[in-house]
């Protein structure tokens, strides 16, 4: 049996540049579907993974901010690309670049959402991690989940400000310039 509260270790998993993890869920957010890459990578079994929340995974690294956005791009029926660090089962934790979509029925309601992830580069990892230290800072200096979560937005707004980036041209850019320069 797991422990209730998975302890980072430090250790990074990392996967090869063709493989892809998929993951889908139904509208609330709970896994309907895992592939194989999924449940290795993340160290949990397809049993221990359907049903369960998708932040079963989420890493304590991994700024309330971003997933704010995420959601909120997701249930106005739009897609978004994020780079994210994950926690594993086991405590390792990977990086990803994931792309979130909805899933709409004949109706064109959404009834769920589905994700497929890449490995991100360490370049990537490395602008991604500046940035996100600075959403953490804020979000950890606000009192309470929400206050948290629109401190990190706002750390967020103004990074992309500064930067004279949207949201997905920063995701994009980071990977640098020919000149190796990151876009935040």
């Amino acid at each position: 049996m797991r422990p209730a509260h998975i302890v980072p270790t430090g250790v990074e998993r990392t996967f090869r540049d063709d493989e892809i993890i998929v993951s889908k869920t139904d509208r609330q957010g709970r896994l309907t579907y895992v592939n194989e890459l999924f449940a290795s990578v993340s160290a949990y079994s397809e049993a221990e993974l359907i049903g369960k929340p998708h932040n079963i995974i989420r890493h304590p690294q991994m700024p309330r901010a971003v997933f704010a956005l995420l959601w909120e791009r997701l249930e106005a029926g739009r897609e978004i690309f994020a780079y994210v660090v994950n926690l594993a089962g086991d405590g390792a934790h990977y990086w990803v670049l994931g792309h979130f979509t909805p899933t709409f029925d004949a109706g064109d309601q959404i009834v769920g959402f589905h994700s497929t992830r890449r490995t991100a580069s360490r370049r990537a990892v490395a602008a991604a991690t500046a940035v996100y230290d600075e959403i953490l800072r804020a979000e950890r200096a606000a009192a309470g989940t929400k206050a948290a979560v629109a401190a990190g937005r706002a750390r967020l707004d103004e990074i992309l400000a500064e930067a004279g980036l949207s949201y997905d041209e920063w995701v994009w850019g980071l990977e640098g310039d020919q000149n190796g320069e990151y876009a935040a």
